[in-house]
């Protein structure tokens, strides 16, 4: 398995993680772990939309093809 080696960790971090990790009867570790399978599960927001059917394209509006729209209503075209 894998290692991962953080350094340069500020110690208030520390100190928070080795106390969220106590909190829940885990080693440092075995929370971290945890905590990064986790992060790792959920998808990024680019991941996310890469996923998603393509929308159509939609033709801008402008005021021309509005008038022109609401003539070809009235009509009857």
């Amino acid at each position: 398995m894998p290692n991962v080696l953080i350094r340069d960790l500020d110690p208030g971090v520390y100190s928070v993680l080795t106390a969220r990790a106590q909190e829940r009867g885990q080693s440092l570790q075995q929370y971290l772990s945890g905590e990064l399978a986790r992060i790792a599960a959920r998808p990024t927001l680019s991941e996310s939309l890469s996923r998603r059917p393509r929308q159509p394209e939609v033709t801008a509006l402008t005021p021309a093809r509005i008038v022109a729209a609401v003539s070809e209503g009235r009509s009857g075209r």
